[in-house]
């Protein structure tokens, strides 16, 4: 199928995991791609996926001043956009003993104040109509322990995409989002967990979820090929979570 067929998108964060299967997602779809990393050497896996077919940006997602000059390299590449696919973030976990203002404001600089400023620098490239997806948590909808600012960081994204939504859609723009539960990616990696206490996290959580399983990035991709597509032209400011039972 080519359901994104001549669209011209640009993916945050799309050098692994959920970014990267949305970028090879998007190309089989006949979307033209761009995705962006914070350095150089994070699209080596990228590269030897998706090769030329996809335009590679070094790019900050905390850094505001970043946003504009990605939107200004956007616009050489492609001149207007279609599909914005916002996937940067972290997640960074920990009680709430342990925090202090600069790990705050990363989280939120990262996952909230970058999203927002992309945004806005992209507005006068957007088409019309346009579709922006958010990539959330379903943290943002339950609670777990440690894992207090960074829930906090994804509702706002859920806010955004309905306040945006509200805003932008005379402009032909939707918002909406997408909120994984675990999905089997390397964000798990990054949490400064040893082999064992991974494993051990990996099979607690698992037995909390219905699915008895993680999600995997193809799952997770495949619902914002819909949010990205004409298909969910009617879908405005709307939540798909996607967790396997995990929040009922």
């Amino acid at each position: 199928m080519e359901r994104l067929k001549g669209k011209r998108a640009l993916i945050t964060g799309g050098a692994s995991g959920i970014g990267l299967e949305t970028a090879k997602q998007f190309i089989a779809e006949g979307a033209r791609v761009a995705i962006t990393a914070r350095r150089p050497e994070a699209f080596d896996q990228a590269r030897g996926e998706l090769g030329d077919r996809a335009i590679y940006v070094v790019s900050d997602a905390a850094d505001p001043a970043a946003q504009k000059n990605l939107a200004g390299e956007i616009k050489d590449a492609f001149g207007n956009l279609d599909v914005l696919f916002v996937n940067a973030g972290i997640a960074d976990l920990k009680p709430v003993e342990q925090w202090d203002p600069a790990a705050f404001d990363r989280t939120f600089g990262i996952n909230v104040r970058g999203p927002f400023f992309l945004i806005q620098a992209l507005l006068p490239l957007f088409a019309n109509p346009a579709s922006v997806v958010l990539n959330a948590s379903i943290n943002a909808d339950i609670g777990m322990p440690n894992a207090s600012v960074y829930a906090a960081s994804k509702a706002g994204l859920l806010s955004m995409a309905r306040n945006l939504s509200a805003e932008l859609i005379s402009r032909g723009i939707r918002v909406n989002a997408v909120s994984p539960g675990p999905i089997k990616t390397p964000l798990y990696n990054k949490l400064g967990l040893s082999a064992a206490d991974l494993e051990a996290v990996s099979e607690a959580l698992q037995k909390q979820i219905p699915a008895r399983r993680f999600g995997n990035p193809a799952e997770v991709a495949a619902a914002i090929v819909f949010l990205a597509s004409d298909e969910s032209a009617f879908t405005v400011g709307s939540e798909i979570i996607m967790d396997g039972g995990l929040s009922l």
